[in-house]
Parts: C-alpha cells; structure tokens; sequence
C-alpha cells in the first residue's frame, strides 16, 4: 500500500519540487491538496493531476484517506499546524526551518511521540547519495584529516518585497531560509554539534529589517570551524567545500540540483583533481522514500525530529548572535 500525501498549501515549492517528488517516489502518491482559497486548490489539483481539492485545511486534515501531510506555509505557521496534523494522526513532512526556534521544535516532537506519528524536517539535499559517497571518502583518508568546511548559499529575490521571507514575525530572513542548510550540512559531515556560533548580518530596512546577508563561524570540537554565509539580495551561489591536510571536496551545487545542473562533486589532492560523477537522482523522492519507508516498514528515520531540535538551537544561537553583534555559546548540543 503506498503513503497517500495531503498537500497544505499550494506553495511554489510544493508545486515544482515536492509534489512532482512524491509522485516519483516507489513509496508515495499526492492523493489532495488544499488551500485557503478552493479555486486556487482547484487549479493546482487540475495542473498537477491531483484527486482532491479543499479549501481549507481542516478538510484536509479530516480526509481519512491521508496518512501523511507535507507543510510548505509559512515559518510562522509550521508548529501549528504540523500539531494540527499529528493531532489529526497524519504523518508530517514540514519544510524548513521546521519551526522558529528549539521550543518550538521540542513541543512538535513531543505531539509526534504522543500521537505515535512521523515527524521530518525537509532537507531534501540530504537524501542524494552523493553525500554518502562523500562522508565515504573521507573516512577513507583521501583528504587527511578535516580542517574546516565552507558553505554558502545565496540568491537575489530582494525586489520582491511583499514575499513572506521579508516578513520578521513571520521567521523572515536568509538563516531562516538558506543560511539552515551549509549548518544542516557541516552537523551532518562532522557528526558533531557546534559549541558557539558568531554571526554578523545585513538587515534590511527595506525589508522589514529581516536578515538579506549573514556571514558567520560555528566552532566545533579540535580547532574545525563551518565558516558561511547566506543572503537573499546577493548573487546566486550554493556551494560547499570540505577542507582536509591532504585535500579538499568541492560541491559545486550543494543543496540545489536539477537534470540541467551539475550534480558532480570533485576531490582535489596533491595527485590532481578528480571529478566524482553522481547519476541524477530527484532528491526529492528519494526523502519521500524515506520517510514512506519509516511509516510503512517502521525503519528509523535517517534525520529524526530530534535532529531538528538540534539544528533549531544552532540557528536560534546565530540568530542571537546576528541581533547582538556577540559570539554565543551553545548548550545542550
């Protein structure tokens, strides 16, 4: 039997990335989606071949028929209805930052323990083998030990200043949506969680003085820093480098990746540099997969719901620091 999805919202996201990822996936099928509006529902079940349309998402969350829901609303709106969802005994795949901090993050795993539901935070790079074939490398020594990793992950949307990323109460803000992913990634490559975090931001009067650049430096254990930055009035990049004493491993499409670009990464050492090619893979399934996997079969999540507490506290640390111009300390890790 696959896992019948419900769709919160029509989100852009929804639409060209998650949705068409599900319908990919061997596990899962788009059974609804809603909307606040039923004619946008509407329109977007017609576009994409979906079964049901609602206009609200009550209706949604009262369909028997779905087992889990995907949440692309905004940031502000993550813990609420993810709760709404678990209560209603749905599965949730919420899309990041799953909340606006760790409280948050703790209370919706505490409702997907007592509803006995799955609880995943939507880093969609994660799931792409080629980080495994990467942590491989590493431990194999190719690059000697690891030094340092830098990520960045930047875009230009500032002149749409109505967007709900310009929004502050809403969880605006470029670490709230790109700067998650190189400290998701650098959590996820040293296996370690960071103990301070220093961070100095551009905020944006324009923009409802929401965070357009940060740059900053997460300290971990033996001298090894993830030093990154992240911005949405900037140049497009999205990038990750992996530096070892032998060598180091550039992604050049860290996070980001379609059939027209480059999903190969390259391993630089005193021997040359070597290009690792990855077959394409829709990242987007394959997290599907995982998580259809996890409710079907019972298998352990990959990056349970506990992982994302852990990455909320590292964000809410260098949100702090971003707003009070100081390093920060970060317990609990």
């Amino acid at each position: 039997m696959s896992i019948k999805w419900g769709i919160i919202s029509t989100a852009n996201i929804a639409q060209k990335a998650v949705i068409p990822g599900i319908k990919e996936s061997n596990t899962g099928e788009v059974l609804a989606i809603a909307s606040r509006n039923l004619d946008n529902a509407k329109e977007t079940a017609k576009e994409l071949e979906i079964p049901v349309a609602y206009g609200s998402y009550e209706e949604l969350l009262a369909d028997s028929d779905i087992d889990a829901v995907y949440i692309p609303l905004p940031n502000h709106l993550h813990k609420e209805w993810s709760i709404k969802a678990m209560e209603a005994g749905k599965h949730v795949l919420c899309e990041k930052p799953i909340a606006l901090n760790a409280s948050e993050t703790q209370e919706m795993d505490e409702a997907s323990k007592k509803a006995g539901v799955v609880l995943v935070e939507a880093f969609m790079y994660r799931y792409h083998p080629r980080y495994q074939m990467i942590q491989e490398l590493i431990q194999s020594g190719e690059i000697g030990e690891i030094r340092g990793i830098h990520g960045a992950f930047t875009f230009n949307n500032a002149s749409a200043k109505e967007n709900v990323r310009y929004k502050k109460e809403w969880g605006g803000g470029s670490l709230y949506d790109v700067g998650v992913y190189p400290i998701s990634a650098a959590r996820m490559i040293l296996k370690e969680e960071p103990q301070a975090a220093t961070v100095h931001a551009f905020f944006s009067k324009e923009h409802d003085q929401v965070d357009m650049m940060s740059s900053g430096i997460l300290e971990f254990d033996h001298g090894v820093a993830l030093t990154f930055d992240c911005g949405m009035w900037a140049d497009f990049r999205n990038r990750l480098e992996i530096l070892g004493t032998e060598g180091r491993i550039e992604v050049p499409s860290a996070f980001v990746v379609s059939q027209n670009e480059q999903d190969h990464f390259y391993v630089h050492t005193s021997k040359g540099t070597k290009e690792v090619e990855v077959p394409y893979v829709n990242q987007y399934a394959l997290q599907a997969d995982a998580i259809g996997q996890s409710i079907q079969k019972g298998e352990t999540l990959p990056f349970p719901a506990k992982d994302a507490i852990l990455n909320m506290k590292v964000l809410d640390a260098c949100l702090t620091s971003a707003e009070e111009r100081r390093r920060v300390e970060i317990k609990g890790g």
